[in-house]
């Protein structure tokens, strides 16, 4: 009898390679018509060399661009003194930021399939680097909104490359442990932000903030130059200039617009935020429509079969609206602990660091977590303790103990490690290998609304009460608490939804050698 023959295969034009494989291309595997009695070669079960190092690569230089998203709010006092400008001015180097982000997010699963895996890291820390070095040495504040503008189209390009990298190349029994570092490069990098920013403008200057982020930008884009490589051939497909504008359109008008909503409760705007938010939404449905013709000649800008995929809607829901609690809390519980609890800045970022980083060390642990038992028993209990965290920050008083704080936050932050992981995932691991790029786009996208929606509606509720209040002879630490039970209890309804959304969650990715459900 024949022994059993091997063959090399490739995959076609338009799609990564299969998913029981790792090489970025080509591999050598068994076929399946080997004699009867005989066990097929297993996949490989482990990443090569090469893969782990990218990987590494690719995760340390997304820590790098999302820690940089959070480092301006600590150094704008000192950016206004520099440049003369009002505080409405020095919100757009935060706004310009959110809403490049927004725009650039939904092309990047175009992009990744027309430049590649290499051609899109070299891309996206080019522009990085390049916006570090303009800030560095802004001479006007216009120069400097410019730079994080540039900054920002690198930012958005890296996360959705992080995460299709992740689903190329390695295996579905490992991807949860994998994924589970994402998690927490998305997690640590935020806390840790105003942090650096905060000892380095004290000590050095904001300038600084870039000087040091620059060498560890250029390192990156120096090795991945050399290192990386494409895991999946490339598409060349054309882009749409229509789907381009619409996009703009569509969720340029929303981010702003849900960012503007919340300052609108504090005062009068010379444009109501309805005005965008409906003009994006109108935007939006021109965008799906037109998602909807170009997908049939697999020409989309943002491919929304996705949406299609078994378990995909699902975990992105349940992410989004974790992403509404999380962001809501990051927006209120400062302003609590500052203007009710008359806490310092220092003191209240303090206090919520320990969570962050223990949010990022559970990543990992979720992740194997995940590989052995799947999403739903996870992520319950975790969106569980999300809405005790927020039961416990709607108690919160000007003299409530500090520990209490400390306390929920934690928890808030395991039960988030609990849901991230889990959620991503199982959204993406549905998916057609084809479809990889264009769903890290999706997920990267409705992160950046539901956080636009959170900051906005718990901003909203807390400044509505809290004037009510102060009309009604509250002191203002009294009012700014009162405001913020409000949000924090419309925070522990919202997480309800999620909690209902979980126990419909399944386990989408199919066995090592198996297709991915379509």
């Amino acid at each position: 009898m024949p022994a059993p023959r091997s063959t090399e295969t490739t995959a076609p034009p338009g799609t990564s390679t299969p998913e029981n494989t790792l090489t970025p291309a080509t591999t050598t595997t068994a076929v399946t018509d080997a004699p009867h009695g005989t066990t097929p070669e297993p996949a490989p079960d482990r990443l090569t060399r090469q893969q782990f190092t990218v990987i590494a690569l690719l995760l340390t230089s997304a820590f790098v661009v999302i820690l940089n998203e959070t480092t301006m709010g600590v150094a704008l006092p000192a950016v206004m003194d520099d440049f003369g400008i009002t505080e409405s001015s020095g919100q757009w180097l935060t706004t310009g930021f959110l809403l490049t982000m927004a725009v650039v997010i939904p092309t990047t699963g175009w992009l990744l399939q027309r430049l590649g895996t290499r051609g899109a890291f070299i891309l996206a820390m080019s522009l990085f680097s390049a916006g570090t070095l303009l800030a560095a040495i802004a001479p006007a504040f216009g120069v400097l909104v410019a730079a994080r503008v540039v900054q920002a189209t690198g930012t958005a390009i890296m996360m959705p490359l992080l995460m299709t990298t992740v689903m190329s190349t390695v295996p579905h029994h490992r991807r949860g442990r994998v994924m589970g570092n994402v998690s927490m490069v998305i997690a640590v990098a935020p806390a840790l932000g105003p942090s650096m920013s905060g000892a380095v403008v004290t000590a050095l200057g904001w300038r600084e903030v870039f000087w040091v982020v620059l060498p560890i930008a250029l390192l990156a884009l120096t090795l991945g130059a050399l290192l990386v490589r494409d895991v999946a051939d490339r598409a060349r497909n054309r882009l749409d200039p229509l789907s381009l504008v619409l996009s703009v359109g569509a969720f340029g008008g929303l981010v702003y617009g849900l960012s503007a909503l919340g300052e609108s409760a504090r005062h009068a705007m010379a444009v109501s935020p309805v005005v965008p938010i409906v003009a994006g939404a109108a935007f939006l449905a021109l965008f799906v429509w037109r998602q909807l013709v170009l997908q049939r000649t697999d020409a989309a800008l943002l491919d929304l079969r996705v949406f299609r995929a078994p378990g995909f809607t699902v975990g992105l829901a349940v992410m989004a609206v974790s992403m509404i609690a999380m962001f809501g809390m990051i927006i209120g519980l400062p302003l609590v602990l500052q203007r009710a609890m008359g806490l310092s800045p220092v003191t209240s970022g303090l206090l919520m660091l320990p969570g962050g980083l223990a949010m990022g060390v559970l990543g990992p642990v979720v992740g194997r977590l995940y590989d052995r038992l799947g999403p739903r028993p996870l992520v319950l209990p975790g969106v569980a303790a999300v809405g005790v965290s927020m039961v416990v920050f709607a108690t919160l008083t000007p003299t409530s103990a500090v520990w209490l704080v400390l306390v929920g936050h934690m928890v808030l932050s395991l039960g988030l490690a609990f849901i991230f992981t889990p959620t991503f995932t199982s959204a993406l691991g549905g998916l057609v290998p084809s479809l990889y790029s264009h769903g890290s786009a999706a997920v990267a996208t409705v992160q950046q609304l539901a956080g636009a929606a959170g900051t906005a509606l718990f901003v909203a509720l807390l400044t509505l009460r809290s004037v009510a209040l102060l009309d009604d002879g509250a002191s203002q630490a009294q009012a700014t608490a009162g405001g913020a039970q409000l949000a924090f209890s419309v925070g522990g309804a919202v997480v309800v939804v999620a909690l209902v959304l979980a126990t419909r969650l399944r386990r989408t990715d199919a066995p090592d050698g198996a297709p991915a459900a379509h």
